[in-house]
């Protein structure tokens, strides 16, 4: 193999939902956006329908569509973009629930919707998107609203105050749709307690492998494990450098690997000089700048390294927390950058 490799553990995903479900004890519906975090929204969502889910949200239109003609039309699919000038036809051909974001949004689907029923977004404090409470008070007398939603700013931070003075907006959003159903939290807010569950919670990149504090928890099982080939192990000395802008330069005699991977794999440039990787049992550094198309790893001392030996980039030793932690980022913006031309396997599916 000359290419890298990701893996995407269907068993681990399924464990996954089962444990954030069974925590909330609540209806769990996946937010399956953005490709299924990266993964194949397609494989992963027909693998959380067998396992019971029956709600699932994506941010686009296009995703929506995608998704029902691969789902069929048993389950629901709420589109958090909503119901955005000249969608409201292709949302009800695909039989796609629109999360309703702001007054013009109410009018044109309560219009043109035939009677459909729709979500609600009501912003409790996160200033993104949803109407504000005062508005969503002037919809109170609209029977279509058959969910209200919101989304926590900092549910990722228990301690954090502002996640009180939100749970405290959405109540009294709620209050004015009694009928409706109601869904604060994703991944981290699952885990905020029993006030914050409501009717149903909406994890995302805990289902995928991310810990739902923006660490890495031993009860979220990895689902994607990303490898990439030695193509070749060279000898540096000492005072020579490695890659782009000579970035690295070393201090001693060092073994390198030279991995076939880079940032067009959707391993992050950023990752130098903090970032590891997994190989012969041990972690072993990057040196340099992550390329395009390969990464140089240190691998002085270790007599396994030659090439074609695979090398573990993400996965169980190299939790995804971990990774975008060293290159400054979080595991939503690692895993949604893997990118398609590392080949693609699905276990357990």
């Amino acid at each position: 193999m000359t290419s890298a490799l990701l893996t995407i553990d269907l068993d681990a995903l399924a464990r996954n939902y089962r444990f954030l479900r069974d925590t909330a004890g609540v209806e769990a519906a996946p937010a399956v956006k953005a490709d299924g975090y990266g993964l194949g929204a397609l494989d992963v969502s027909r693998r959380l329908l067998a396992e019971g889910a029956r709600t699932f949200y994506v941010a686009r239109l296009t995703e929506g569509e995608a998704l029902r003609a691969a789902l069929g039309h048993g389950p629901v699919i709420q589109v958090l973009d909503g119901a955005t000038g000249g969608s409201v036809a292709r949302l009800l051909e695909a039989d796609l629930t629109p999360v309703i974001n702001s007054l013009e949004q109410a009018a044109r689907w309560r219009a043109e919707a035939r009677g459909r029923p729709a979500t609600l977004h009501v912003d409790t404090g996160m200033n993104r998107l949803g109407v504000t409470l005062a508005e969503a008070r002037g919809l109170a007398g609209w029977d279509g609203v058959e969910q209200v939603i919101s989304h926590l700013a900092c549910g990722a931070q228990p301690e954090h105050p502002m996640n009180g003075r939100q749970l405290a907006v959405f109540r009294e959003a709620r209050e004015l749709f009694p009928a409706a159903r109601a869904s604060l939290a994703s991944s981290g807010g699952i885990f905020l307690g029993p006030d914050y569950a409501f009717d149903q919670v909406r994890p995302g990149v805990s289902l995928f492998g991310g810990g739902p504090r923006d660490i890495a928890d031993d009860r979220i099982a990895p689902v994607a494990t990303l490898e990439a080939p030695i193509l070749q192990v060279r000898d540096v000395s000492t005072g020579d450098t490695i890659g782009y802008g000579g970035a690295f330069q070393a201090t001693a005699p060092t073994r390198v690997a030279i991995l076939a991977a880079g940032y067009a794999d959707g391993v992050l440039r950023s990752s130098h000089p903090a970032g590891r990787v997994w190989f012969d049992g041990a972690p072993r550094r990057m040196l340099g700048r992550v390329s395009m198309d390969v990464i140089a790893v240190d691998v002085t001392g270790c007599m396994a390294a030659r090439p074609g030996a695979m090398v573990e980039i993400l996965g169980r030793n190299c939790r995804v927390d971990e990774a975008a932690a060293a290159a400054g980022t979080t595991a939503y913006e690692l895993l949604t950058r893997l990118s398609s031309r590392a080949e693609r396997r699905y276990l357990g599916d």
